[in-house]
Protein backbone atom coordinates (compact mmCIF):
# COMPACT_ATOMS: atom_id res chain seq x y z
CA UNK A 1 0.00 0.00 0.00
CA UNK A 2 2.66 2.55 0.55
CA UNK A 3 4.04 1.40 -2.90
CA UNK A 4 1.20 2.31 -4.32
CA UNK A 5 0.46 5.55 -3.04
CA UNK A 6 4.34 6.44 -3.64
CA UNK A 7 3.65 5.92 -7.12
CA UNK A 8 0.44 7.57 -7.83
CA UNK A 9 -0.61 11.14 -5.87
CA UNK A 10 -4.19 11.78 -5.84
CA UNK A 11 -4.86 15.46 -7.44
CA UNK A 12 -6.94 17.60 -5.82
CA UNK A 13 -8.47 20.95 -6.95
CA UNK A 14 -9.76 24.14 -4.53
CA UNK A 15 -10.93 27.15 -5.51
CA UNK A 16 -9.49 30.71 -4.72
CA UNK A 17 -9.60 34.65 -5.38
CA UNK A 18 -8.32 37.26 -5.81
CA UNK A 19 -9.39 40.21 -5.80
CA UNK A 20 -12.65 39.13 -7.27
CA UNK A 21 -11.06 36.81 -9.75
CA UNK A 22 -11.77 33.19 -8.96
CA UNK A 23 -8.54 30.94 -9.47
CA UNK A 24 -8.90 27.12 -9.48
CA UNK A 25 -5.66 25.71 -8.09
CA UNK A 26 -4.07 22.21 -8.56
CA UNK A 27 -2.27 20.44 -6.05
CA UNK A 28 -1.46 17.09 -5.40
CA UNK A 29 -1.49 14.85 -1.78
CA UNK A 30 0.59 12.21 -1.51
CA UNK A 31 0.93 9.22 1.30
CA UNK A 32 -1.85 8.74 4.48
CA UNK A 33 0.03 9.82 7.26
CA UNK A 34 -0.06 11.73 10.33
CA UNK A 35 2.29 14.53 9.51
CA UNK A 36 1.05 17.03 6.80
CA UNK A 37 3.76 18.03 4.85
CA UNK A 38 3.61 21.31 2.55
CA UNK A 39 5.87 21.05 -0.93
CA UNK A 40 6.33 24.50 -2.80
CA UNK A 41 8.01 24.24 -5.61
CA UNK A 42 10.40 26.95 -7.29
CA UNK A 43 8.83 29.81 -9.10
CA UNK A 44 10.07 29.80 -12.98
CA UNK A 45 8.91 30.06 -16.13
CA UNK A 46 8.63 25.73 -16.28
CA UNK A 47 7.72 26.24 -12.37
CA UNK A 48 5.38 22.46 -11.85
CA UNK A 49 4.46 20.72 -8.70
CA UNK A 50 5.63 17.63 -10.61
CA UNK A 51 9.13 18.73 -10.07
CA UNK A 52 9.23 17.84 -6.49
CA UNK A 53 7.60 14.17 -7.35
CA UNK A 54 10.75 12.80 -6.45
CA UNK A 55 11.80 14.09 -3.41
CA UNK A 56 7.68 13.50 -1.92
CA UNK A 57 8.78 9.43 -3.13
CA UNK A 58 11.85 9.80 -1.44
CA UNK A 59 10.34 11.09 1.82
CA UNK A 60 7.79 8.52 1.63
CA UNK A 61 10.24 5.43 1.04
CA UNK A 62 12.85 6.62 4.10
CA UNK A 63 9.29 6.82 6.64
CA UNK A 64 6.69 4.62 5.40
CA UNK A 65 3.40 5.78 6.99
CA UNK A 66 4.75 8.94 8.23
CA UNK A 67 3.74 11.85 6.02
CA UNK A 68 0.60 12.69 4.08
CA UNK A 69 2.16 15.19 1.87
CA UNK A 70 0.88 18.30 -0.30
CA UNK A 71 2.64 19.35 -3.45
CA UNK A 72 0.79 22.62 -5.13
CA UNK A 73 1.32 24.70 -8.02
CA UNK A 74 1.00 28.14 -7.38
CA UNK A 75 -1.35 30.13 -8.95
CA UNK A 76 -0.45 31.38 -13.15
CA UNK A 77 1.73 28.04 -13.25
CA UNK A 78 1.72 24.39 -13.45
CA UNK A 79 -2.00 22.97 -13.63
CA UNK A 80 -3.60 26.14 -11.87
CA UNK A 81 -5.35 28.39 -13.19
CA UNK A 82 -3.30 31.66 -15.04
CA UNK A 83 -5.31 34.29 -16.19
CA UNK A 84 -4.07 37.50 -17.60
CA UNK A 85 -3.72 38.47 -13.87
CA UNK A 86 -0.77 41.22 -12.44
CA UNK A 87 0.51 38.93 -10.67
CA UNK A 88 3.07 39.88 -7.83
CA UNK A 89 4.26 39.40 -4.42
CA UNK A 90 1.36 40.39 -2.60
CA UNK A 91 -1.27 37.93 -4.37
CA UNK A 92 1.28 35.28 -3.69
CA UNK A 93 1.92 36.02 0.13
CA UNK A 94 -2.17 36.00 0.61
CA UNK A 95 -2.40 32.74 -1.64
CA UNK A 96 0.01 30.67 0.53
CA UNK A 97 -1.59 31.82 3.86
CA UNK A 98 -4.88 31.27 2.59
CA UNK A 99 -3.97 27.89 1.52
CA UNK A 100 -2.38 26.80 4.43
CA UNK A 101 -5.27 28.15 7.01
CA UNK A 102 -7.78 26.64 4.47
CA UNK A 103 -6.29 23.21 4.51
CA UNK A 104 -3.90 22.52 7.38
CA UNK A 105 -5.06 23.01 11.28
CA UNK A 106 -2.15 24.12 13.71
CA UNK A 107 1.83 24.20 12.75
CA UNK A 108 2.72 22.39 9.42
CA UNK A 109 6.90 21.72 8.44
CA UNK A 110 7.49 23.59 5.35
CA UNK A 111 9.78 22.60 2.36
CA UNK A 112 10.33 25.66 -0.05
CA UNK A 113 12.61 25.42 -3.40
CA UNK A 114 13.64 28.23 -5.17
CA UNK A 115 11.87 31.70 -4.27
CA UNK A 116 9.46 29.58 -2.82
CA UNK A 117 11.74 30.01 0.01
CA UNK A 118 11.15 34.20 0.60
CA UNK A 119 7.69 33.18 0.53
CA UNK A 120 7.50 30.86 3.14
CA UNK A 121 9.88 33.04 5.20
CA UNK A 122 7.43 35.92 4.84
CA UNK A 123 4.84 34.35 7.00
CA UNK A 124 7.34 32.82 9.41
CA UNK A 125 6.21 35.54 12.02
CA UNK A 126 2.52 34.32 11.04
CA UNK A 127 2.38 31.23 13.54
CA UNK A 128 2.41 28.76 10.32
CA UNK A 129 5.32 26.91 10.34
CA UNK A 130 6.88 24.27 12.65
CA UNK A 131 10.01 23.87 10.52
CA UNK A 132 11.56 25.15 6.93
CA UNK A 133 13.41 23.97 4.69
CA UNK A 134 14.84 26.36 2.56
CA UNK A 135 16.17 24.28 -1.05
CA UNK A 136 18.38 26.24 -2.76
CA UNK A 137 16.78 29.53 -1.94
CA UNK A 138 16.48 32.47 -3.86
CA UNK A 139 14.35 35.78 -4.05
CA UNK A 140 15.57 37.99 -7.39
CA UNK A 141 14.64 37.49 -10.80
CA UNK A 142 17.00 36.17 -13.86
CA UNK A 143 16.46 40.00 -15.03
CA UNK A 144 17.63 41.37 -11.62
CA UNK A 145 20.27 39.27 -10.90
CA UNK A 146 21.76 40.66 -14.44
CA UNK A 147 21.38 43.90 -12.73
CA UNK A 148 18.61 45.43 -15.49
CA UNK A 149 17.07 48.18 -13.60
CA UNK A 150 13.43 48.26 -12.26
CA UNK A 151 12.56 50.55 -15.13
CA UNK A 152 13.58 48.30 -17.94
CA UNK A 153 12.10 45.30 -16.31
CA UNK A 154 9.15 46.62 -16.09
CA UNK A 155 8.67 47.84 -19.75
CA UNK A 156 9.97 44.18 -20.51
CA UNK A 157 7.11 42.40 -18.26
CA UNK A 158 4.37 44.90 -20.41
CA UNK A 159 6.00 43.66 -23.80
CA UNK A 160 5.77 40.13 -22.43
CA UNK A 161 2.00 40.54 -21.76
CA UNK A 162 0.91 42.68 -24.90
CA UNK A 163 -1.10 40.42 -27.12
CA UNK A 164 0.92 39.73 -30.52
CA UNK A 165 4.76 40.60 -29.73
CA UNK A 166 4.25 39.61 -25.92
CA UNK A 167 2.92 35.87 -27.47
CA UNK A 168 5.90 35.95 -29.80
CA UNK A 169 8.73 37.09 -27.04
CA UNK A 170 7.48 34.16 -24.85
CA UNK A 171 7.71 32.01 -27.80
CA UNK A 172 11.32 32.47 -28.05
CA UNK A 173 11.91 32.41 -23.96
CA UNK A 174 10.59 28.91 -24.06
CA UNK A 175 11.81 27.27 -27.29
CA UNK A 176 13.05 23.95 -26.45
CA UNK A 177 16.34 24.99 -27.22
CA UNK A 178 16.31 28.22 -25.33
CA UNK A 179 15.14 25.93 -22.28
CA UNK A 180 17.79 23.37 -22.83
CA UNK A 181 19.53 26.20 -22.75
CA UNK A 182 19.35 27.65 -19.77
CA UNK A 183 18.54 24.01 -18.25
CA UNK A 184 22.63 23.63 -19.01
CA UNK A 185 23.43 26.88 -17.35
CA UNK A 186 21.86 27.43 -14.12
CA UNK A 187 19.17 24.37 -13.50
CA UNK A 188 20.95 20.91 -13.78
CA UNK A 189 24.40 19.94 -13.29
CA UNK A 190 23.73 16.20 -15.05
CA UNK A 191 23.23 17.22 -18.38
CA UNK A 192 22.37 13.44 -19.59
CA UNK A 193 18.77 14.23 -17.90
CA UNK A 194 17.74 16.43 -20.37
CA UNK A 195 16.95 14.25 -23.11
CA UNK A 196 14.67 15.28 -26.21
CA UNK A 197 11.66 13.57 -24.05
CA UNK A 198 12.05 15.59 -21.08
CA UNK A 199 12.79 19.23 -22.87
CA UNK A 200 9.62 18.51 -25.15
CA UNK A 201 7.28 17.93 -21.58
CA UNK A 202 8.99 20.80 -20.03
CA UNK A 203 8.04 23.03 -23.21
CA UNK A 204 4.28 21.48 -23.19
CA UNK A 205 4.11 22.93 -19.44
CA UNK A 206 4.88 26.33 -21.35
CA UNK A 207 2.16 26.47 -24.03
CA UNK A 208 -1.21 26.74 -21.84
CA UNK A 209 -3.53 29.28 -22.31
CA UNK A 210 -2.71 32.14 -20.56
CA UNK A 211 0.97 30.82 -19.52
CA UNK A 212 3.05 33.92 -20.22
CA UNK A 213 1.86 36.41 -17.71
CA UNK A 214 3.26 34.92 -14.41
CA UNK A 215 6.65 33.44 -15.71
CA UNK A 216 6.78 37.18 -17.47
CA UNK A 217 6.55 38.53 -13.77
CA UNK A 218 9.04 36.15 -12.34
CA UNK A 219 12.03 36.74 -15.14
CA UNK A 220 11.65 40.54 -14.98
CA UNK A 221 11.44 40.34 -10.91
CA UNK A 222 8.11 40.91 -10.60
CA UNK A 223 7.47 38.26 -8.16
CA UNK A 224 10.90 38.68 -6.04
CA UNK A 225 9.39 38.53 -2.65
CA UNK A 226 11.96 40.87 -1.71
CA UNK A 227 13.57 44.15 -2.96
CA UNK A 228 16.53 44.20 -0.43
CA UNK A 229 18.94 41.65 0.95
CA UNK A 230 17.79 43.45 4.48
CA UNK A 231 14.62 42.56 3.86
CA UNK A 232 15.04 38.93 3.71
CA UNK A 233 17.13 38.63 6.28
CA UNK A 234 15.24 40.46 9.01
CA UNK A 235 12.45 37.86 8.04
CA UNK A 236 14.38 35.35 9.78
CA UNK A 237 14.59 37.10 13.39
CA UNK A 238 10.71 38.49 12.85
CA UNK A 239 9.04 35.82 14.39
CA UNK A 240 8.72 35.71 18.30
CA UNK A 241 9.99 32.75 20.56
CA UNK A 242 6.61 31.15 20.61
CA UNK A 243 6.12 30.68 16.89
CA UNK A 244 9.76 30.80 15.62
CA UNK A 245 10.13 28.20 13.41
CA UNK A 246 13.34 25.45 13.25
CA UNK A 247 14.74 26.48 9.58
CA UNK A 248 17.29 23.67 7.82
CA UNK A 249 18.91 25.32 4.23
CA UNK A 250 19.67 23.09 1.79
CA UNK A 251 23.03 24.96 -0.24
CA UNK A 252 23.35 24.13 -3.64
CA UNK A 253 27.46 24.52 -4.17
CA UNK A 254 27.28 24.55 -7.97
CA UNK A 255 24.73 27.75 -8.38
CA UNK A 256 25.72 30.42 -9.47
CA UNK A 257 28.25 32.84 -8.33
CA UNK A 258 25.29 35.66 -7.17
CA UNK A 259 22.37 33.47 -6.28
CA UNK A 260 24.92 31.24 -4.06
CA UNK A 261 25.98 34.51 -2.81
CA UNK A 262 22.61 35.24 -1.40
CA UNK A 263 22.33 31.54 -0.35
CA UNK A 264 25.64 32.06 1.78
CA UNK A 265 24.54 35.59 3.24
CA UNK A 266 21.12 33.19 4.50
CA UNK A 267 23.52 29.95 5.74
CA UNK A 268 25.60 32.53 7.90
CA UNK A 269 22.54 33.33 10.05
CA UNK A 270 22.99 31.91 13.60
CA UNK A 271 19.92 30.48 14.02
CA UNK A 272 20.01 28.31 10.61
CA UNK A 273 21.33 25.18 9.91
CA UNK A 274 23.25 24.60 7.10
CA UNK A 275 23.69 21.17 4.81
CA UNK A 276 25.69 21.21 0.79
CA UNK A 277 24.54 19.33 -1.65
CA UNK A 278 26.34 19.30 -5.12
CA UNK A 279 23.81 20.86 -7.18
CA UNK A 280 22.31 24.17 -8.84
CA UNK A 281 19.40 25.89 -8.95
CA UNK A 282 17.00 23.17 -9.81
CA UNK A 283 18.31 21.04 -6.59
CA UNK A 284 14.90 20.40 -5.75
CA UNK A 285 13.84 18.12 -8.84
CA UNK A 286 17.82 17.17 -10.24
CA UNK A 287 18.71 15.66 -7.06
CA UNK A 288 14.87 14.83 -5.26
CA UNK A 289 16.28 11.48 -3.74
CA UNK A 290 19.48 13.30 -2.57
CA UNK A 291 17.70 16.00 -1.21
CA UNK A 292 14.51 13.49 0.66
CA UNK A 293 17.21 11.98 2.23
CA UNK A 294 19.10 14.56 3.92
CA UNK A 295 15.93 16.18 5.42
CA UNK A 296 14.23 13.47 6.57
CA UNK A 297 16.07 13.71 10.03
CA UNK A 298 15.03 17.57 10.61
CA UNK A 299 11.57 16.50 9.51
CA UNK A 300 11.06 13.75 12.09
CA UNK A 301 13.54 14.78 15.00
Amino acid sequence: MVQTAVRKPTPCFWSWSWQSQPLQICFDRWGTGSQPLLLLPALSTVSHRSELAALAQQLLTEHPGKFQITVLDWPGFGGSDRKPLNYGPALYRQFLQDFVQKHFTGQIAVVAAGHAAGYAMALADQGLWSRIVLVAPTWRGPLAVMGLGAGARKRIEGLVRSPLLGQALYGLNTHPAFLKWMYQRHVFVNHDRLTPDYIAQRHRNTQKSGARYAPAAFVTGGLDPASTRQTVLDWFTSASPETSPEILLLMADNAPPKSKAEMEALAALPQVQVQHLPGTLGLAEELGESVGKAIAPFLTA
